[in-house]
């Protein structure tokens, strides 16, 4: 049996852990147990001085990449998807929620035939396509962002079964705004059918943010971007997502949705609780310049998407390189790491731990990081 020594785990916060894991392998290279070992021990084995291991990026929110749009999704874009998707893999990512902004009736359910359809002749070794991510359409028209005013509805049983009547077992999150009249409805539908309901693209306050948690949302959708900020005398939905542990926090750590200090604000404040999602869109993979997405042109610039009139529409960051940016700003590599990796598993399986997303697991399927401040290198591979 092999044996990898002196590895680090992720945690929410490690800035001054000291402890260090031995890992056990088969012949094969997949993890049997993973054990604390002793200060000081000089145990045989690989010595990973210190390195990280992590499983691979689980990215709750990418709207697309190479040109394709999962809001625009049609079967002849099928050869275009399992490319992005063995890119992704290539990126560290092993699965994603595919995120559709509001759009009409047909093209939502087009796109989620396209992706049943993916899911059948999808290979085990890239890439894998968990359930739908819905952003919207029960938005906030004050907050829509870059979302199409014309698509947008309030919430009610009668619309969300409209959508999503026979793919229930086929979406994972939905993102709506609480303040909605029927909203609570709809949330409580959601949860008797087990899929995450998001806040997002809201201007709840902090009361309707605390009755929308108590009725079943359990995260925010891109912190602080198309909600109300954290202010000392309106704590909004960030700080009432900051009062109650069982919150995710989604975070864009493209250091352009939101400001580095804040996002290490934010890391410090509720380590726990953060999820790094990439919020990438169509030009993911692509060179800078404009494209044609949502029937409106934008320009990709520098990992930044806007509209013709500045909005910001999404990325073109990778999920990974997001953790990387968060470990330069905040100089704690285990809850950075943590963030992309173990805790988008946890919104959708609360009930397990990190030692469940290693053991039976084979090195190839994990991630290698190491971190040297001195030089500001912050890197990954695969682990074998």
């Amino acid at each position: 049996m092999r044996r990898l020594t002196h590895v680090r785990l992720p945690k929410p916060k490690n800035n001054v852990d000291p402890n260090c894991w031995c890992v056990f392998l088969d012949a094969q290279d997949i993890i049997q147990s993973v054990q604390l070992m002793e200060h000081g021990s000089a145990m045989a084995g690989d010595n990973w001085q210190g390195d990280w291991l992590s499983p691979m990026g689980i990215d709750l929110q990418i709207n697309g990449g190479f040109g394709l749009s999962f809001s625009e999704l049609t079967f002849d874009e099928l050869p275009k998807l399992f490319h992005l998707l063995d890119q992704l893999w290539i990126d560290g990512v092993e699965a994603i929620c595919p995120t559709f902004i509001s759009c009409a009736v047909s093209s939502l359910h087009l796109g989620l035939e396209v992706l049943r359809e993916a899911r059948r002749k999808h290979s085990s070794t890239s890439c894998q396509l968990l359930g739908a991510h819905l952003e919207g359409p029960f938005l906030s028209k004050n907050r829509n962002g870059a979302h199409a005013l014309e698509h947008l509805c309030l919430p009610s049983l009668s619309a969300l079964e409209e959508r999503i009547q026979g793919f229930e077992n086929e979406i994972d999150i939905v993102t709506l705004a609480p303040e909605l009249s029927g909203s609570l409805e709809v949330i409580r539908r959601l949860k008797s059918l087990g899929i995450v309901v998001s806040l997002g693209h809201s201007s709840a306050d902090a009361p309707i943010c605390h009755r929308a948690f108590e009725n079943g949302v359990t995260m925010l959708t891109h912190a602080f971007n198309a909600m109300p900020g954290l202010q000392h005398r309106s704590p909004g939905p960030i700080g009432e997502a900051l009062k109650n542990s069982d919150i995710s926090i989604g975070l864009i750590a493209d250091g352009v949705h939101v400001h580095p200090d804040l996002a290490v604000l934010l890391q410090k404040l509720a380590s726990k609780q953060l999820v790094l999602v990439s919020d990438a869109i169509s030009p993911y993979g692509l060179q800078d310049g404009q494209f044609e997405w949502d029937h409106r042109l934008i320009l990709s610039e520098k990992g930044s998407c806007r509209l013709q009139n500045g909005t910001l529409v999404g990325t073109t960051v990778p999920l990974l390189q997001a953790s990387q940016n968060l470990m330069k700003w905040g100089r704690d590599p285990a809850s950075a790491i943590w963030a992309a990796t173990v805790s988008p598993r946890l919104v959708l399986g609360k009930e397990q731990k990190l030692v469940d997303f290693l053991i039976g697991k084979p090195l190839r399927k994990l991630l290698r990081w190491h971190i040297n401040f001195e030089r500001d290198a912050f890197c990954w591979q695969r682990a074998d």
